[in-house]
């Protein structure tokens, strides 16, 4: 199991969109009419054979709108795990008491979502894609977007939550993920060549806080931000809410 897809939560889908596009030298390779029936709009990006998402309400009364509201703010959504055995995973978390809440077989992908009130700390997708390499959600087209000078792939996150240890302890046994490690005040997941970082949740609240990402012009990337009025620190920069470390 490892990070396939983040999304991200932004009130100004493009503005939002351009910084990152900007930023991390990426493109839109797709623009997802599906999403219609979630109340929103979106633009995926890939980031090498990861992807990173930002949607936006397109009327009231959406789940993305009231998480935008309860975080004050953009910021994290979404992480969306690619696994090899969707129907075990869909076992494993009904048999640990965890609700599904949206779940779709197409001919090239299977995915169900997992309550976040069972899983704590985020919105979690589970998703199965056939063959393994393709992606529906980043489009028919998106090898064709793909854009790798300045970042190459998304390598890991970070949730913020009360409780680091219990909410890394809960993914891992609805996940089965190895268990956690401690890693400093909060907890590590490792997964296939990625990680998941749990920290103690600071004055937003409970969510996904950073996005970890492998960099080949980490200078690039901050020169640009800095030229965009975007805040950075070291390696890292904030973009649409969430911190992204160039790693």
């Amino acid at each position: 199991m490892h990070i396939r897809q983040i999304a991200l939560v932004a009130r100004d889908l493009e503005p939002a969109v351009a910084d990152l596009c900007a930023v991390l030298g990426v493109a839109v390779g797709f623009r997802d009419p599906g999403v219609t029936e979630f109340g929103l709009r979106n633009a995926v990006m890939p980031v090498g054979t990861t992807f990173l998402e930002v949607v936006s309400p397109a009327r009231d009364d959406t789940t993305a709108g009231r998480f935008h509201a309860r975080r004050g703010g953009d910021g994290g959504y979404m992480v969306i795990l690619q696994t090899d055995d969707l129907a075990a995973a869909r076992a494993r978390l009904v048999r640990h008491g965890a609700r599904v809440v949206w779940e779709a077989t197409l001919d090239d992908i299977a995915t169900v979502h997992v309550h976040p009130r069972d899983i704590g700390g985020a919105i979690v997708s589970i998703d199965q894609p056939r063959p393994p390499a393709s992606w529906r959600w980043g489009g028919p087209e998106w090898e064709r977007s793909v854009r790798t000078d300045v970042v190459r792939r998304i390598v890991g996150a970070e949730i913020e939550t009360p409780d680091p240890p219990r909410t890394a302890a809960r993914w891992t046994e609805l996940l089965g993920l190895p268990a956690p490690h401690a890693h400093g005040a909060g907890a590590m997941v490792a997964l296939d060549d990625c990680a998941l970082r749990f920290v103690p949740a600071r004055t937003r609240g409970e969510g996904l806080a950073a996005l970890y990402v492998a960099a080949a012009s980490p200078d690039v990337a901050l020169a640009t931000a800095r030229s965009r009025g975007l805040p950075v620190s070291g390696r890292s920069v904030t973009v649409c809410g969430v911190r992204i470390d160039l790693v």
